[in-house]
């Protein structure tokens, strides 16, 4: 990702971080599946130096043994296979920590395909976390009503469907998946769960348009 863009969308973030100093606020950055939210949230926290922690979403998945006992594994991913007010609680607790409190965050260990607790930690003198995941603008309890309203502002980005499809395939195969295996999951499962959150990108504070190579348009 281009630089100037990273600087662009760095002193965005900065200057919400910033907003008001007795209070630490939530940037959510929310998109489809393989648009690059990650990539974007990684590159902006590494731009703030110290100002932002990133707690990803995708540490609220539910376990596998969880989704097979409520017959969902064959749709992990979905809305209903995360943890969405365990999320919203802990967002909660990020904006109003106590005193001097660290607040340890769960991430999803891609090689392990589960989510792991206590790796993530948030020291007390960091002001802005950055969160990111498919679910932030859905609207759809509880993500509407539980999540949405913690967050200062969302980003949503934005990238061709043949660029994100082939990214997501690739992401699956490296951790995995046959090439076959994985074309059939995406297309089936992830582009599920890319046109039921389409619509958030109307409702997002920022629109990162992303190119093949990079981010091509803030907007």
């Amino acid at each position: 990702m281009p630089s100037p863009y990273v600087d662009e969308l760095a002193a965005r973030a900065r200057a919400l971080a910033r907003a008001d100093g007795s209070a630490r606020r939530v940037l959510g950055i929310a998109g489809p599946p393989g648009a690059g939210k990650t990539t974007l949230a990684e590159a902006v926290v590494g731009a703030l130096d110290g100002l932002a922690a990133l707690v990803p979403m995708d540490g609220f998945h539910l376990a596998d043994t969880e989704l097979a006992r409520l017959g969902r594994a064959d749709r992990k991913g979905a809305p209903d296979t995360f943890d969405a007010y365990g999320y919203a609680a802990l967002l909660t607790r990020l904006r109003t920590p106590r005193d001097g409190e660290t607040v340890y965050a769960p991430c999803f260990e891609r090689e392990l395909e589960q989510p792991v607790a206590g790796a993530l930690p948030v020291p007390p003198d960091v002001p802005l976390v950055v969160t990111e995941g498919n679910y932030l603008l859905l609207d759809e309890e509880p993500w509407s009503t539980a999540v949405r309203p913690l967050l200062d502002e969302v980003w949503w980005v934005d990238v061709d469907d043949e660029t994100r499809v082939e990214q997501l395939i690739a992401r699956h195969v490296e951790f995995g998946k046959s090439p076959a295996d994985a074309r059939a999951w995406v297309l089936r499962s992830d582009e599920a769960n890319a046109r039921r959150v389409a619509s958030g990108r109307q409702r997002a504070d920022v629109v990162v348009r992303r190119a093949a190579r990079g981010c091509d348009h803030v907007g």
